[in-house]
């Protein structure tokens, strides 16, 4: 071989081994951690494109500002935009379980209008518009005669608009669980339901459980019907239905369940994925979010959060996350231009006049009881205290792992006994932890009650939490570099356990009390740091 046939052989050979290494890297920054794409307390996320834009709308539950709205160019980053619910008067949370309140939200956008359907569990279904997704949003319409939950519509091709949800009134029901989605017309100007009631079907089996969360669709011609069945916990699944007639017959496609982890035993670090809705890009590629648990040491330690897989359509068969049988922690990244969001401050100096938009109460307050001002959040102490059915003197940000560290300094002296005031990890009314300066010193409560008190006189103090997975460890002290433990506490009792803490998520902030007593004290805080930490244990891969 002379010296150009040989310098051409090998300009072959380098050419062929730089595009195998090109492909190769390639595939590699396709596939990253991802899930979940909306960590901390994001459950029943409902998603919808106009143009490049994507948004999720996801369920509050009794956290207000509720219903929050994210945006999102390439799936992957997601940034807070607003809240639909965020004013007084729109919904009334007083007295409700944490449980309950406002949940199951439908998002779609139609005729340049944004609509959202929802369920407040103390009134029933009702929907809000909006020409801008970020509000102002309408007072709500509360549907008269539309039983069950998870709200959903649909507009087919005559511009006429169905509402679905479901229902335990339908001919031949023959178990306790069985639960069957109706479909009705509604007229949009004021939420008249029209027209008969269709049912479209009890679930993809004989024995289904809990149908529930539809959404419908039009594809390819034919009507797809999306619910998730077997409840929110272990069984959680997540269906297909097809039909060519907008009422039915709606039968289950031969791949069903089409997403679930029920398969994977009850030690799976990922659990009780269902609850799904569908998006296309521009490109035509098919995707779905859904909520589902991360686990800690076999426990749904915290909240139900937001995943995303990829959709495929095969043989007219819905494939979600093609090649792996369930939800994953590594999903091949959308063919999407990257887009950067704001990142969420860990540090908040509580600089303007307002609060941040990620920061929240426990259900809607009658009148306020905060200020900010020249750098600090200042708590009034109110007669409510963590157990109330009503709005505390309190307001937090979400948990987003399982590692983390939360530490504020705060000014306060109580006055007489029952006043308190300090830093709080909130589940709900009859779950939590709190680090409160008392007038017998710095107080360890754990749900109602006091487990530890241990000295302290100063007006100025530093409170901190570390949690690991199910422990976290509380300190104070009078400067960061002058901490002391007050506690190592189990925060399994903030834990799901098939009864309490089902549906409601995690939040660490700041909480003043007067307990059951008017006050005029106050207590104020100069900054709050939310800060997660990595850890492999708590941060699993399917």
């Amino acid at each position: 071989m002379n010296k150009a046939l040989l310098t051409s052989f090998l300009r072959r050979v380098l050419t062929a081994i730089i595009t195998i290494v090109t492909i190769s890297a390639t595939a590699q920054t396709q596939a990253r951690t991802v899930n979940p794409i909306l960590p901390g307390f994001n459950p029943d996320p409902s998603i919808c494109r106009v143009g490049d834009d994507y948004y999720i709308c996801t369920s509050s539950f009794t956290w207000y500002p509720g219903l929050p709205i994210y945006h999102s160019r390439d799936l992957i980053n997601w940034e807070l935009v607003g809240h639909a619910i965020n004013r007084p008067g729109m919904v009334n949370l007083d007295g409700v379980k944490d449980k309950d309140g406002v949940w199951a939200p439908t998002l779609r956008h139609h005729e340049g209008r944004w609509y959202i359907f929802c369920n407040v569990s103390n009134r029933g279904n009702f929907f809000i518009t909006a020409t801008d997704i970020r509000g102002p949003w309408s007072d709500p319409v509360f549907i008269k005669g539309m039983d069950g939950i998870d709200p959903s519509v649909f507009w087919d091709d005559d511009g006429r608009a169905y509402v679905m949800a479901n229902t335990t009134r339908f001919p031949n029901r023959k178990y306790q669980a069985s639960t069957a989605i109706y479909m009705q017309q509604i007229d949009l100007t004021d939420g008249t339901l029209t027209g008969e009631r269709h049912i479209l079907t009890s679930g993809h089996a004989l024995n289904a459980r809990y149908g529930e969360a539809p959404h419908l669709y039009k594809i390819d011609g034919r009507y797809v019907l999306v619910i998730a069945e077997g409840g929110t916990d272990f069984n959680h699944a997540v269906t297909v239905m097809t039909s060519n007639s907008l009422f039915g017959p709606y039968l289950p496609q031969q791949v069903n369940p089409v997403l679930t982890q029920r398969h994977y035993g009850h030690n799976s670090p990922l659990q009780c994925v269902g609850h799904a809705d569908l998006v296309m890009t521009p490109a035509g590629k098919w995707y779905a979010v859904a909520l589902g648990k991360r686990m800690v040491g076999g426990r749904h330690a915290f909240t139900r959060e937001t995943f995303l897989c990829p959709v495929a359509i095969e043989g007219g068969e819905f494939i979600f996350n093609p090649g792996q049988g369930g939800m994953t922690m590594d999903i091949p990244r959308p063919e999407l231009p990257e887009c950067p969001v704001a990142v969420v401050p860990s540090h908040d100096g509580f600089d303007g006049t307002e609060l941040p938009p990620h920061w929240y109460f426990e259900r809607i307050p009658h009148t306020p009881f905060h200020r900010i001002g020249d750098g600090r959040l200042t708590l009034s102490l109110r007669p409510e205290t963590l157990d109330s059915l009503v709005s505390p003197a309190m307001t937090f940000r979400r948990v987003l792992s399982h590692d983390y560290l939360a530490t504020t300094a705060m000014t306060f002296a109580p006055r007489r006994k029952g006043e308190a005031a300090g830093l709080v990890l909130h589940r709900n009314a009859s779950a939590y932890v709190a680090l409160l300066r008392t007038t017998d010193g710095i107080a360890v409560i754990e749900s109602g009650r006091t487990t530890a008190v241990l000295p302290y006189d100063g007006r100025e103090v530093c409170l901190s939490l570390t949690a690991h997975g199910m422990t976290a460890t509380l300190e104070f002290g009078p400067t960061p570099d002058n901490m002391t433990r007050a506690a190592e506490v189990s925060l399994t009792g903030l834990a799901d356990d098939g009864r309490l803490n089902r549906f409601n998520g995690l939040g660490v902030g700041v909480y003043a009390t007067a307990d059951g007593r008017k006050s005029r004290n106050e207590a104020s805080f100069s900054h709050f740091l939310y800060e997660d930490i990595d850890s492999a244990e708590t941060s699993p891969r399917q």
